[in-house]
């Protein structure tokens, strides 16, 4: 498979630039794998293809407001820094990104806040649009961290063209989400609502929860034909027993394993035993699935609808079969599906 299979010309007008008005009314398309048959139905549909003992594996990350926007010491330049890991809590250094970086060099320093108590120093070039910033911030961690939570906004993606809406701190959250740690959020969670998981527990499903904590490298771009030369950005996984029992309980019992969005079945594929059931995780991942890829965990998955050339698109190609695929992307756009993060879900059985 090279890059090029995962071309498709995308109309501008169906990248969502808001949420559904309510998180389980979007559309939701169900593609069954084995006759190949597709179906148009809304989100909270998808209790009707689940039965009691199955499974949905859910990724409880929580997004941190990860986007600042600070001003260069001498010149007062407007620079984004966004957040993308704390590297050591004492020194208070974490890996951003900065834009625009032509500007930025070690030693440079950025004031935040009207009070301009938050100083941050440039330590080190990291790549050619990362930077390792010290913070310089006399109160205590939690204080700090507290600071960072109230100058920062909810990271949405860049190709969101409108300002941050208050609401957006809410939507651009899973409602289950419990461990800050992501700085984009895991999709294909945000179509849940309490009133449909409740549904989805009183007819019986069980739920198993995974963190896996989604930086920017999902989203980075393939920039290399050949996609066995790609490399996935590292990202903390950490998968419990808890979760680990209910999975291979489900799967001993061939009931429905159900991963809720890309970043489960990464979490999930991640952590396979030689006996392919699930085995507890603590680390990172740095897993890439493209196809061709068996699956050993999930036997059916929930996702947005992605972008052309993306690793999101690769993995749904791997697990629906790449002509599926292209034939379910070419009927969502014809009936006009939203794409990206606040777009459209997909039940791939």
């Amino acid at each position: 498979m090279k890059l090029s299979n995962f071309n498709f010309e995308l109309p501008d007008n169906l990248l969502a630039e808001y949420p559904a008005e309510n998180r389980d009314e979007s559309k939701l398309m169900v593609i069954h794998r084995e006759t190949g048959k597709i179906e148009h139905k809304m989100f909270k549909d998808l209790i009707d293809y689940f039965d009691e003992g199955d499974v949905m594996v859910l990724n409880n990350t929580k997004v941190f407001p990860a986007r600042l926007y600070g001003n260069k010491e001498k010149t007062g330049a407007r620079i984004e820094v966004f957040l993308l890991r704390e590297l050591n809590e004492e020194q208070r250094l974490w890996d951003v990104l900065v834009d625009p970086a032509r500007k930025i060099r070690i030693g440079n320093k950025l004031y935040f806040g009207d009070d301009e108590t938050l100083v941050a120093e440039v330590i080190d070039n990291t790549t050619s649009r990362g930077r390792t910033l010290r913070f310089l911030y006399d109160g205590s961690y939690l204080d700090f961290r507290r600071k960072l939570r109230d100058l920062g906004q909810t990271p949405l993606p860049k190709y969101i063209k409108r300002d941050v809406e208050p609401e957006d701190e809410e939507r651009y959250q899973t409602i289950y989400a419990k461990y800050e740690g992501a700085v984009a959020a895991p999709t294909a969670g945000l179509h849940f609502s309490k009133h449909l998981l409740k549904r989805l527990e009183i007819k019986g499903l069980d739920f198993a929860e995974v963190t896996l904590h989604v930086g920017l490298g999902t989203f980075n771009p393939v920039e290399v034909e050949d996609l066995s030369k790609h490399k996935m950005d590292s990202e903390e996984l950490v998968i419990d027993d808890k979760a680990v029992q209910t999975v291979n309980k489900a799967k001993a019992e061939k009931r429905k394993v159900c991963a809720v969005g890309t970043t489960v079945m990464r979490g999930l594929e991640s952590a396979v035993s030689s006996e392919q059931t699930l085995n507890t995780f603590e680390g990172w991942t740095n897993k890439f699935i493209f196809p061709p890829y068996d699956f050993s965990i999930a036997n059916c998955m929930i996702t947005n609808f992605h972008l052309p050339k993306s690793t999101l698109l690769m993995m749904v190609s791997a697990f629906i079969g790449h002509d599926l695929m292209k034939k379910a992307y070419k009927e969502a756009i014809l009936e006009q599906y939203k794409f990206y993060s606040y777009g459209d879900a997909m039940l791939i059985l």
